[in-house]
């Protein structure tokens, strides 16, 4: 799919707006995508939404696509007024914690947090240095904690727990729902695409083996972000799934004068795999709650999904009902899929045996015991023998 020619996010990372036109002819040009994957810049919200009233303009419709839950929850119902921290406040919450994180202070920096006023930092998971951080420069910023500022998405929440009673939605439930709806910005029609959870599970575990294949494989990247002189779980990039695995096995093979045993390796390689997992499950969970997604089984031929979605689109005044051949549950029911689920194994395609790894063990040799610093991750290149 080609870029198309309205105004593009493309100078943030991972965020597209592409034509659809290369795609079955059933969906006309006047559909475009915005491409949300991977965004992190804080001024996406104002440009997504700019790009999106540009595309409306030209009288079509923006599809947009990908992205984590919470920048398609702050797309749909609005960014928090949280204010941004300035460079400088930034760089003096970074110095302020940048030691303990060294250290592996964790309840130290908390109660650091703690006492500048954020109560709620204990109730942070362990580690979450990147939240941790964030609390603390809202609070340098505003003298508030982040608590204090209003999130739009509560506001829908709040009304839709109104309008459910017993766990059961009644006909006031649904008038509530429309009128939600009425009140955001846009129309906006969801779907969550997924397959089955084994075969998602499956497909993950393969991809984690591909990241550490090629040429430019996800050790070499996280190379240059050690050179770069950041630490695993420091910023957006280094809290990455692979990326903050990759960087802590690789500073481990460093205190080893850039050795490595096969056990370690298939170790990172199993964790690596275990976090990829564990996130597409909180996904799940995530958009399992998020009422407005309609669920849509991705296992099916794409055009019959396609079909399906255009049509709900250009019907868009009828209640709108997923047939059941392709609809996917929002929940496991089945037993015997619940206990495939839960002793599920990883059966690896590549790495099997000492021999298959022992090209990245040398190139672990060659380039982690004489560290230098790199301007380009493709110096740091490793390819099989």
């Amino acid at each position: 799919m080609g870029k198309s020619s309205v105004p593009t996010l493309s100078r943030y990372i991972g965020v597209l707006i592409l034509d659809l036109q290369s795609l079955p002819k059933m969906i006309e040009r006047r559909y475009h995508i915005i491409w949300l994957t991977y965004c992190i810049h804080l001024k996406f919200f104002e440009d997504a939404r700019q790009a999106t009233r540009s595309i409306l303009d030209k009288g079509r419709v923006p599809i947009v696509v990908g992205g984590t839950g919470l920048y398609l929850r702050w797309f749909i119902y609005g960014k928090p007024d949280v204010p941004i921290a300035s460079p400088e406040i930034a760089s003096k919450v970074h110095l302020e914690l940048a030691e303990l994180q060294r250290k592996e202070e964790w309840d130290a920096a908390v109660q650091l947090v703690v006492k500048a006023g954020d109560p709620k930092a204990q109730l942070l998971p362990v580690n979450d240095w990147y939240r941790l951080r964030r609390s603390l420069e809202i609070i340098k910023s505003s003298g508030s904690p982040p608590s204090a500022f209003r999130v739009p998405y509560d506001s829908f929440r709040k009304q839709d727990d109104f309008s459910v009673i017993d766990g059961s939605q009644s006909s006031e439930a649904n008038t509530t729902e429309e009128t939600n709806m009425s009140d955001l910005d846009y129309e906006f029609m969801c779907f969550f695409l997924s397959v089955q959870r084994l075969d998602l599970y499956k497909s993950l575990d393969y991809r984690c083996e591909e990241m550490l294949l090629g040429r430019d494989g996800i050790l070499s990247e996280a190379q240059w972000l050690l050179n770069l002189g950041l630490l695993p779980n420091s910023n957006s990039a280094t809290r990455g799934i692979g990326y903050r695995q990759a960087m802590e096995y690789l500073l481990s093979c460093r205190k080893l004068n850039g050795q490595s045993s096969v056990g370690e390796f298939y170790k990172f390689l199993s964790e690596f795999q275990k976090v990829s997992r564990n996130f597409a499950k909180r996904q799940l969970t995530w958009f399992r709650n998020e009422k407005i997604y309609d669920w849509l089984d991705a296992s099916k031929p794409l055009e019959t999904v396609l079909n399906f979605i255009v049509d709900s689109y250009q019907n868009r005044s009828r209640r709108l009902v997923v047939p059941e051949s392709l609809r996917m549950p929002r929940d496991i029911s089945n037993h015997r899929e619940a206990n495939l689920i839960k002793s599920y194994r990883t059966r690896n395609r590549h790495f099997l045996k000492r021999e298959d790894c022992s090209h990245i063990l040398d190139w672990i040799g060659e380039t982690q015991s004489g560290i230098q610093r790199l301007e380009n991750p493709r110096e740091a290149n490793y390819e099989r023998v």
